[in-house]
């Protein structure tokens, strides 16, 4: 397999996670890295064995690469597309995918009409234990299915500085449903199919921070399948390790019970049928499965999972969970945002 030459943009916390994944990934290779911070690109560069770049734009006309993975905060996403655009470069966004839904739309205009691939990094849906639950549910494990609950818990939204790996979360207008739930907005998309309807509440609690830090969500998928999603960042479900999934999932069927555990493990009828025990990386090194399937792809010229143009359904599902809490009522996502 060819190894294709990748520059990463955004050298901050999540920017290293994705240097960890991109060194276990087969047929690639980052070779340069960029920041606007000098220090974070020298320190990158330095740690992962690639260059240092503080300009995107010359970083891409001196490497040449085959593909740019954005890892920077989603204001710069639609700049940093056209420039991968012009070049014919293809990328890996990292998500939200932008700040907005007309911004959203942008940026797969712009690969579309460029013609390069586009791939929007939720690494959420590539954790191990909702691939296995997504084998279990396509094995009929769980008979019909009735309803499920995501409920999440992260214990990093108290005080006057929370957020302390990612500090700018606390001037972040929209916070809770852009940052956090569209994880699992994705996940519900990915196990259930498309997502019809949505009726949202939020709430601040911590007065230090501009958005919203809880939520609960009530959704309807196009099967008629419902289920909620229940998030805030005050609490921890239990003590679980740095491979945790910060979440508990319960998935109800006639015939059977999925439970995912916030260690990771997966149970079916009272029965552990996944341990995550020993994988190493992120969250289940989850960030190189979604580097992994990008290249993959790439080399075999296949679609991705997740793409800019399928991955709108997911902004529009966040879209409607804020036009939900706004207006206190539910919205028909397909309505609103024109999704089919």
């Amino acid at each position: 397999m060819e190894t294709l030459k990748g520059c990463l943009a955004g050298c901050g916390y999540f920017g290293r996670i994705q240097l960890d994944g991109w060194s276990r990934v087969a047929g690639a290779r980052i070779e340069a890295v960029c920041d606007l911070d000098p220090a974070k690109a020298l320190a990158c560069a330095s740690d992962f064995g690639c260059r240092p770049y503080t300009e995107p734009d010359r970083m891409l006309d001196q490497e040449r690469p085959d593909f740019l993975d954005i890892a920077t905060r989603p204001l710069t996403h639609l700049p940093l597309v056209r420039l991968a655009a012009e070049r014919r470069v293809a990328a890996l966004c990292q998500k939200p995918m932008a700040p907005n839904w007309e911004q959203a739309l942008q940026i797969a205009a712009v690969a579309a009409q460029a013609g390069i691939p586009l791939m929007i990094n939720e690494n959420w849906r590539w954790q191990p234990w909702y691939r296995r639950i997504r084998e279990l549910l396509d094995q009929g494990a769980a008979g019909r299915l009735v309803a499920y609950r995501f409920h999440t818990r992260s214990r990093d939204g108290l005080g006057e500085a929370p957020y302390a790996r990612q500090p700018y979360f606390k001037e972040m207008p929209r916070l809770l449903v852009f940052e956090t739930l569209v994880h699992f907005l994705d996940t519900a998309r990915f196990l259930f199919g498309e997502i019809d309807e949505i009726y949202c509440q939020t709430q601040r609690i911590n007065p230090v921070i501009a958005g919203e830090d809880l939520a609960i969500l009530v959704v309807r998928h196009q099967n008629g399948l419902r289920g909620v999603i229940d998030g805030h960042r005050f609490s921890d479900s239990e003590p679980a390790g740095p491979g945790a999934a910060m979440a508990e999932a319960r998935i109800e069927g006639l015939d059977n019970v999925l439970a995912v555990r916030p260690s990771g493990e997966v149970w079916l009828a009272g029965e552990r049928v996944f341990d995550p025990a020993g994988i190493l990386g992120y969250k289940g090194d989850s960030c190189r499965a979604t580097q992994q399937h990008f290249i993959d792809c790439l080399a075999a010229g296949m679609p991705f999972e997740t793409g800019a143009q399928a991955y709108l359904h997911t902004v529009a599902a966040v879209e409607a969970a804020y036009r939900s809490a706004a207006e206190n009522r539910p919205v028909i996502v397909r309505n609103a945002y024109g999704i089919p």
